[in-house]
């Protein structure tokens, strides 16, 4: 319990001392933002692969299961 106390104090502290240094940014005093046209970003490589991925991970485990498991077929 004692480990749990000093873990989450050490966190508030981390977090406070981040908090103090992002309020000490100076302010800007130069022109306002200028509108600017949206930047076309490509969604193919990673995004691809990140789907690829997840129905891999998912086939792969549902392969497990059915190894793992009775069929309930037979009955």
């Amino acid at each position: 319990m004692k480990n749990i106390y000093s873990s989450g104090t050490l966190l508030v502290a981390v977090w406070a001392l981040t908090s103090i240094s992002a309020l000490a940014q100076p302010s800007s005093t130069g022109p306002g933002p200028t509108v600017t046209t949206a930047t076309e970003t490509p969604l193919d490589g990673g995004a691809s692969l990140l789907l690829a991925g997840g129905v891999a991970y998912g086939l792969r485990k549902l392969r497990a299961r059915r190894q793992t498991r009775p069929s309930d077929l037979s009955r």
